[in-house]
């Protein structure tokens, strides 16, 4: 069974952020976390809200094989990536956060690069180090409060790590985030209420090699005991 051989590639994983969504379509999921003891899942906390991307989610490059049935991600579709991913750096506008996950303090120099053509692309680069001209073209300051009137979103997040392979027109700069409604979807990544970032933050702990699973609910309800999920 390839499915089985796929869970091979987290089996280090001992906590667990699960959203599922009610379809390919969908904008809005829910989110639970979990920690694993001995050979079994149990929750920690949730399910809470979330929105995800506003044209739903579509498979994307993560930990998991190719999968055939349903949307594929792309750079700029909207959708948010789903699948198994390894986290990323946690980051924020303060200077620190309650987190055991690295940390970056941005500042107004930090872009992610979304130019699918750039050698930089899906990267968190800083202008002082890389030059104002190897960001043009990117839509994604880190700093949203200052870009766009005091915009909160990446006030505290991390990074998803879709596409680690930085494969061009693949997706980038996907990113866990603060939402801005709970109706207000966003451009691919998942977004959640401060409270419920804060939580997750101050648990998850990279000793853990914890995971983020995006799926929705019927991919779930299929790969489950395959993939070996809560």
């Amino acid at each position: 069974g390839h499915a089985g051989e796929a869970a091979e590639a987290w089996k280090d994983a001992r906590q667990l952020v699960l959203v599922t969504t009610p379809g390919w379509n969908a904008t809005q999921g829910s989110l639970s976390s979990y920690a694993r003891e001995g050979g079994r899942w149990h929750r920690v906390a949730g399910p809470l809200p979330v929105v995800v991307g506003a044209a739903g989610a579509g498979w994307g490059l993560g930990l998991q094989p190719p999968q055939g049935d349903g949307p594929q991600k792309r750079e700029g579709d909207n959708r948010s990536p789903a699948g198994v991913f390894r986290l990323g750096t946690a980051f924020g506008y303060a200077p620190r956060a309650r987190t055991a996950m690295p940390y970056l303090a941005t500042d107004a120099g930090d872009y992610c690069v979304d130019v699918a053509g750039s050698p930089l692309y899906n990267r968190i680069v800083d202008t002082r180090e890389v030059g104002a001209a190897a960001v043009r073209g990117a839509t994604e300051p880190m700093r949203r409060d200052l870009a766009f009137k005091g915009d909160q979103a990446y006030r505290l997040g991390f990074v998803i790590e879709q596409n680690p392979q930085n494969r061009p027109g693949g997706g980038s700069c996907v990113f866990a985030h603060l939402w801005h409604a709970p109706d207000a979807p966003t451009a691919g990544c998942t977004a959640m209420t401060d409270a419920a970032m804060a939580q997750l933050l101050a648990w998850l702990d990279p000793s853990q090699r914890p995971v983020f699973v995006l799926l929705p609910q019927a991919a779930y309800r299929r790969l489950r005991e395959a993939w070996r999920l809560p």
